[in-house]
């Protein structure tokens, strides 16, 4: 572990013993959670992920996001942040003011979910930019880390961030799903990667799994969410190398396996792709939790 990582505090000694994580990406705000959200963040607990930031797309569920903290307070985190699909939105000053009040919320740990997606149309690029501009701008002022969300649009998305130039707060790419190369790039300017469920169908030679398989990604720059409902870890999956299948526990398969499906993932698969992650990355579980609840403490902000 890096010099950084050794300064841990002692309340997250327990990680050796106890695999601790904190999902810093889960859209519980999501209408698929309208009828059980109690029993999924419970059922987080019980799997073991101590804190889960609750992700704003958009001024409405950012606001929703931001409630969420205050209904469990010590638990819930929330982000504030327009989604480049719901970019065109954006379009009245007022919504401008509203997600900078959300976003100075103390409960609001950073800006975001924001940035690029070219792979979609739902919001025009040039659109797309002036809003993602203006959240970086956002948080250069609230001095609150950013949320980027990324999809063929690296070279924009790298741009912008360096017109923030010294104000700009960390940086962390969202569900990281790129190639190792654009990761390198992102790894060279400073940004963290967080990463999900993905590492368990992603084939390409040069993707994730290269980055963690080859150590390019370090510990001190790794976070790990689920993004729930969405990026399920197929732990199934026939295409898992036997080193990493067996780094997983009957204990966090058991979560995976009962309470998660491809139609509504949640936080308690979380530990699963912990272990998968460390699997790739030939550590211990209990190393890739220990730094990535680390990293979401120190980055955000989180209270013990």
């Amino acid at each position: 572990m890096t010099s950084e990582e050794t300064q841990i505090p002692e309340e997250l000694k327990g990680c050796y013993e106890n695999l601790i994580v904190i999902d810093i990406g889960a859209n519980l705000t999501n209408k698929k959670y309208g009828r059980d959200l109690d029993s999924v963040i419970q059922r987080a607990k019980d799997a073991g992920v101590q804190k889960i930031m609750v992700t704003g797309t958009s001024v409405r569920n950012s606001k929703e996001a931001l409630r969420l903290t205050r209904l469990y307070p010590g638990t819930i985190y929330s982000t504030a942040g327009v989604h480049p699909h719901d970019a065109k939105s954006m379009a009245e000053e007022e919504l401008w003011a509203e997600l900078r009040q959300v976003a100075a919320a103390p409960e609001c740990v950073a800006l975001g979910e924001c940035g690029l997606n070219y792979t979609k149309d739902f919001s025009e690029p040039h659109v797309q930019r002036a809003v993602f501009k203006r959240q970086v701008e956002l948080a250069c002022e609230l001095q609150k880390p950013l949320l980027v969300h990324e999809k063929a649009a690296q070279e924009d998305v790298l741009r912008i961030l360096e017109e923030g130039g010294a104000r700009l707060p960390p940086v962390v790419v969202h569900s990281f799903t790129g190639s190792a190369e654009q990761g390198l790039r992102y790894l060279e300017r400073g940004c963290y990667l967080a990463l999900t469920g993905y590492v368990c169908k992603d084939k390409a030679a040069d993707g994730v799994r290269r980055l963690l398989a080859d150590r390019l990604l370090p510990l001190d720059r790794l976070l790990v969410e689920t993004d729930s409902p969405f990026m399920y870890p197929n732990v199934r999956a026939s295409k898992l190398p036997p080193h990493v299948k067996s780094c997983l526990t009957e204990r966090s398969m058991n979560f995976v396996n009962r309470y998660c499906t491809f139609q509504r993932n949640e936080p308690c698969a979380l530990p699963a792709v912990v272990e998968l992650a460390a699997g790739f990355l030939g550590r211990s579980a209990q190393d890739v939790a220990l730094a990535t609840a680390f990293n979401a403490l120190k980055l955000f902000g989180l209270s013990h």
